[in-house]
């Protein structure tokens, strides 16, 4: 039975309406594809304290959470992914990447452009739909 792997990753978009996306880097899993940053739930941990956590960790900015975007489950050959994407606000520092390789603040109507993960695909459909 593969492994079930809960997910978050933030849609945070700056004053301007552009969305924050990371690619991931060489080393990672699904390398050199287009992703909201994020990372695994931890056991006990709700799904905005493990985004703010994740956001720390990864970029080295702390974020406020809002809606829930969407949610997706996405089969890969190894594991299932259930991910689930919240809007969220930097509130103090600038994002770094510490993990991808590169973060790039794209206009929504432009994150077809983009190759993503297929976990992330819905959420960017949503996007570009204006949801």
């Amino acid at each position: 039975m593969k492994k079930k792997i809960k997910v978050v990753a933030a849609i945070i978009e700056n004053e301007q309406g552009e969305v924050l996306c990371a690619l991931r880097s060489p080393e990672m899993s699904l390398p050199n594809y287009w992703e909201f940053p994020g990372g695994k739930v931890e056991k006990n941990e709700d799904i905005h304290s493990a985004l703010k956590r994740e956001i720390q960790e990864e970029l080295h900015c702390k974020i406020e959470t809002h809606d829930v975007h969407n949610e997706h489950t996405h089969e890969y050959e190894a594991f299932i992914i259930h991910l689930i994407t919240i809007k969220a606000k930097i509130v103090a520092g600038t994002p770094i990447p510490a993990e991808h390789s590169i973060l790039v603040w794209f206009k929504k109507e432009n994150l077809p452009s983009l190759v993503w993960t297929p976990a992330d695909t819905p959420a960017v459909e949503l996007l570009v739909k204006g949801r």
